[in-house]
């Protein structure tokens, strides 16, 4: 057990801890919050980090190490440390939690609690008891659905204090909406507060996407009008209806079978998580919304799932008694079913989620590097240098590969990113020389001697990092290609083995593996794949223009472009062989015919 700080104080604290769902704070020397968590045991899941090992993320090792004193709050429920836990780190913001981007920025729509509602968007939610829905992604979208409502219901838009006291005292005059039909002017007694208020639950209906809920009430009002021969009345309930209608046509129908369903998915890259939520109500998504998640430990997809969850649920105020989801969260919340679709109708829901993550995550990603792409890189960069120890930042990293089919034609490639991306007018290519038979080792220490020693003797610049592709056979060879140039110290070099994608530094027999979902992992598996396809490409070349003159090249009067011109037609040498005499004549003409017979026909002999 390793504990930094207070060690004996944090022994007895951890001896102390109860074997209950709970909530657990991390603080430092001064105090402060520097994590939160929750457990369904506190004592295992807080002893835990006290117990890891070196494989572990270093950023988890870096914060224990900073850990001076520990407290704890026991719950009831699994589901009550989830919901404690969320608002506490909303509340605090410690340095080690996920952070859960704020959605400041995003508009809602407000029923204000007060006498006769008003309804009315806002970007700022203040917590007075009024009503919130959204939020929305899309401002038309909201716009769409406050004009749904304005032509479905008559409410009042003003800000007046409608009161008992200030009706009744007569302080207040209809306006020039009452005149319009929009409002039935409830500020001077028109219409009573309980129908009024019956109007505005209709409206709350509309705005939870329960629109069958509002069209069976009108079809109910629509029937009662036309029992007592109120057939205008009928006729304005009617148009409501087509509306309402026309605006669930639009909605993306999934199968009406699933009904009040959440749906959550999760994609994430090394440092940012984004879950998408859809909301599904008799069988039409009515709400899509997708929050950013910025991870401080290397966090799973499963925790960041989780707290999305918690938070999105409390947000929208979600009862769904089902959550669509890729993976079930260690959290169970009751009287909630997880399920894990493998296909129909669930399953396409959850790749739709998905990609909405996925597009949000690119979108993302292409506002960062619009605002300041220079930055982007840098990033970049600065992540690479240190996941690799690199003394330098690596603007220019070079890459060779190895290309030859048992020995024969054999090749290499070199290519160059600069700034992590490819930079293809310095791709070069190398026809191997000094060495006979399946050598790779060799082939590599020659191609690297060869290109250092060229940019040392026209006076260029070097590269800060320089991979090639194999293990440590291949990293070896580049290693003593650089010591005979005297470079060893001045360019750092590294190799990557394609089985399981493990890095090699010099030196050292046991490889490294980065994070598969890490930029710099991809930037030199991207780096492997472009000098591999470019040494390939060549290497092909070699080969097919070696086997041409080997088989035809020989016969003198027989130049390469006949040879290939023979070869397209007839589709093999034995093809040329089994030809008559007029057939080559018709290709290549008489002359060459006859050579060509004349050859084949000596071989025979």
């Amino acid at each position: 057990m390793s504990l930094a700080k207070n060690p004996e104080k944090l022994k007895l604290q951890l001896r102390s801890l109860p074997d209950k769902p709970g909530v657990y704070q991390f603080l430092n020397e001064e105090e402060k919050i520097i994590y939160i968590g929750k457990a369904i045991n506190l004592r295992k899941r807080v002893t835990s980090y006290f117990n890891r090992d070196s494989s572990q993320p270093g950023k988890i090792m870096v914060m224990v190490k900073r850990i001076a004193h520990i407290r704890h709050v026991v719950v009831d429920t699994e589901v009550d440390a989830l919901l404690l836990e969320n608002n506490l780190i909303k509340k605090y913001q410690p340095r080690y939690n996920v952070m859960l981007k704020d959605d400041k920025t995003f508009p809602w729509i407000c029923i204000t609690r007060e006498p006769f509602p008003r309804i009315f968007s806002t970007r700022k939610v203040v917590r007075d008891g009024s009503r919130y829905f959204g939020p929305y992604a899309s401002v038309k979208m909201m716009n769409t659905l406050l004009d749904l409502v304005r032509q479905l219901f008559q409410y009042r838009t003003c800000r007046l204090n409608l009161n008992e006291e200030n009706i009744a005292a007569g302080k207040f005059k209809v306006c020039l909406e009452y005149h319009l039909g929009n409002c039935l002017g409830p500020c001077e007694g028109l219409q009573s507060e309980a129908d009024y208020l019956e109007t505005i639950e209709q409206i709350a209906e509309i705005l939870k996407g329960n629109l069958n809920t509002v069209m069976q009430q009108l079809k109910g009002l629509m029937a009662t009008y036309a029992r007592e021969f109120s057939f205008e009345k009928a006729q304005v309930v009617k148009e409501k209806l087509e509306l309402l209608e026309k605006y669930q046509a639009k909605s993306m129908v999934v199968n009406a079978a699933v009904n009040n369903v959440d749906v959550f998915s999760v994609v994430s890259d090394e440092d940012f998580g984004y879950v998408n939520f859809l909301k599904v109500v008799n069988g039409a998504i009515v709400q899509s919304h997708t929050v950013e998640l910025k991870k401080r430990l290397e966090e799973e997809d499963s925790h960041l799932l989780e707290m999305a969850i918690t938070d999105i649920r409390q947000r929208f105020e979600s009862n769904a008694r089902e959550m669509i989801v890729p993976l079930e969260p260690e959290m169970q919340l009751p009287d909630v079913r997880y399920t894990v679709p493998q296909r129909g109708d669930k399953k396409k829901l959850l790749e739709l989620s998905q990609r909405n993550a996925k597009y949000y995550r690119l979108e993302k990603r292409k506002q960062k590097e619009l605002v300041d792409p220079r930055r982007h890189t840098l990033r970049i960069l600065e992540k690479m240098q240190k996941d690799l120890g690199l003394k330098q930042l690596p603007e220019h990293i070079e890459c060779f590969d190895n290309s030859n089919t048992q020995g024969s034609y054999p090749v290499a490639a070199m290519v160059v990113f600069r700034d992590a991306r490819p930079s293809n007018r310095e791709y070069r290519l190398y026809n191997i020389r000094t060495v006979e038979g399946p050598d790779d080792f060799a082939s590599m220490e020659e191609v690297v001697h060869r290109r250092y020693k060229r940019l040392l003797d026209e006076k260029l610049p070097l590269p800060q990092l320089v991979v090639v592709d194999g293990g440590k056979g291949q990293l070896s060879a580049g290693v003593s290609a650089l010591d005979k140039l005297g470079l060893r110290s001045k360019i750092a070099i590294i190799g990557i083995a394609k089985r399981l994608e493990e890095i090699y530094f010099p030196g050292d027999s046991i490889p490294v593996f980065i994070d598969k979902k890490s930029e710099t992992l991809k930037i030199i598996q991207h780096l492997r794949d472009e000098a591999h396809r470019f040494g390939i490409t060549h290497h092909r070349k070699r080969r097919q223009k070696g086997s041409l003159k080997s088989e035809l090249m020989d016969i003198k009067g027989i130049g390469e472009k006949t040879g290939i011109r023979l070869l397209k037609k007839f589709k093999s040498v034995q093809g040329i062989k089994e030809a008559s005499m007029e057939e080559l004549a018709l290709e290549v003409g008489m002359a060459r015919a006859e050579i060509l017979k004349g050859y084949f026909g000596d071989l025979k002999k």
